[in-house]
């Protein structure tokens, strides 16, 4: 697919943009409805790939999160042999900017196969959930304020430090939310390690309070995100954070999410996330 096309689907799920607007300029760069159809059809998500590891895979239970307030819900998976009432390692999964849905859930059963309590939080909890439309979902991230998502996940990480001290946490995100692993990163000294793919750079000028040890992932091609690459690495450098970031060339925003076919890419996902479980567990 031109690469033009898929810059364009990504400009779309990432800032305000009509789904008139974008299928008319679809249709022009692809030639015609039926090529636009064709395009949509491996660009968008497609859920029903999203089950991986299933919800009944015998090594893991799943289960609801409900916050200490109750406002925030979520999903949370963890090893069939952990008591998870004793989880000593807590991992946040943060979602992309369509919420909490299916290809986040198998996230979460991934990492808990790898022996971790996993927690993905529905950060669209307080404007209704997360709805199953995916355009209804993209309006209301745009009523979602980044330090609202960062409160809610520093409050949720200080809920469970409270239970008990020692425990370790960590936290995951994808797109939007690689980039709100970031600025949780500055905002609170109680997260242990965070890993961000493809996550827009935190406020430079927080940068130099990061406690965690941080990971990130970035797709060559994803000019968008890769922009505030750079001076992010200065600063981390420049604060002496510890840290590791890996470009894989060739390969698109979102590469990690399988329910996309053509921003997929099986080669980048998986040794990305074979590097972000070594992190987990060396950190953790």
């Amino acid at each position: 697919m031109e690469q033009s096309i898929v810059d364009l689907y990504d400009d779309y799920t990432h800032r305000p943009l009509d789904r008139r607007v974008f299928l008319e300029r679809l249709i022009r760069l692809t030639g015609s409805v039926a090529a636009a159809d064709l395009a949509l059809s491996v660009l968008e998500c497609n859920y029903a790939h999203a089950e991986t590891v299933a919800a009944n895979d015998p090594r893991i239970l799943t289960g609801a999160y409900q916050s200490n307030g109750g406002s925030i819900k979520g999903y949370t998976a963890w090893p069939r042999t952990m008591d998870p009432d004793k989880a000593r390692q807590i991992i946040i999964v943060i979602h992309e900017n369509r919420g909490l849905n299916p290809h986040i859930k198998d996230v979460a059963r991934h990492i808990a196969t790898e022996g971790f309590f996993a927690l993905a939080p529905d950060f669209l909890s307080n404007l209704g959930g997360t709805p199953d439309d995916e355009d209804k979902a993209r309006e209301a991230f745009a009523k979602l304020k980044q330090e609202d998502a960062v409160e809610i996940a520093r409050q949720i990480i200080a809920d469970f430090k409270a239970r008990s001290p020692d425990m370790k946490i960590g936290a995951i995100g994808f797109c939007w939310g690689g980039g709100l692993v970031n600025a949780l990163a500055t905002a609170s000294a109680q997260l242990d390690a965070g890993i961000a793919y493809y996550g827009i750079a935190p406020a430079l000028d927080k940068v130099a309070a990061i406690k965690a040890t941080m990971l990130m992932h970035y797709g060559g091609l994803d000019q968008r995100v890769n922009a505030t690459m750079p001076g992010y690495e200065a600063a981390l450098k420049a604060a002496n954070i510890r840290y590791q970031m890996y470009v894989y060339e060739g390969v698109n925003h979102a590469f990690n999410n399988d329910t996309s076919t053509e921003r997929y890419n099986a080669a980048a996902a998986t040794l990305a996330w074979s590097r972000s479980i070594a992190f987990l567990k060396a950190n953790l």
